[in-house]
């Protein structure tokens, strides 16, 4: 099944100049939906694989589908303020200021092994913050998953200089 057709572009979106890929239309689709899941489980099958991270909001979609599918718990990666309980932050930079995202104190540890997963990745900027806030915690972060890169943006070349390997299901070149 040829993935790419199923994410919709909208052009000039949310600003002009901009051609946002819309994964809703990907999952609309029920076929599309469970084997882009199948396949971005498929790397990380044996690979000891304890905790998927997800970052909001559309991570928490493919992540949560991909902890069931590899059998291991999901833990969400929010922005700040959306988690009850204690959570432990990371701040990263955006275009005019700085964000922070956050995840439970004490959700993944050392020794845990987990995968970071998000829908697509573009500057790299809030992966980095999500590999950043994991390793703090302990746990070991080796490898990231992505429906869709942007390799015009430079963001995966950004993850991988994090020591990251990067899987990725669809790139979207020139825009």
């Amino acid at each position: 099944m040829d993935l790419k057709t199923l994410i919709r572009t909208i052009p000039d979106y949310p600003k002009a100049g901009v051609q946002f890929r819309d994964i809703t239309s990907l999952i609309e689709h029920p076929e599309g939906f469970r084997e882009s899941i199948t396949q971005l489980a498929a790397p990380f099958r044996d690979k000891g694989i304890t905790h998927v991270a997800g970052i909001e909001a559309r991570g928490f979609i493919f992540g949560a589908g991909l902890a069931i599918e590899l059998g291991v718990g999901f833990v969400p990666i929010r922005k700040a303020g959306k988690l009850p309980g204690e959570t432990i932050g990371q701040n990263y930079a955006l275009e005019y200021g700085v964000d922070t995202i956050e995840m439970h104190a004490g959700a993944v540890k050392e020794g845990d092994k987990v995968l970071l997963v998000d829908d697509l990745v573009a500057t790299g900027g809030t992966a980095i913050a999500a590999i950043s806030l994991i390793r703090r915690s302990g746990a070991v972060l080796e490898d990231a998953a992505f429906v869709i890169d942007l390799p015009d943006l430079g963001g995966a070349d950004k993850i991988r200089a994090q020591n990251i390997n990067t899987h990725f299901l669809i790139e979207f070149e020139g825009d």
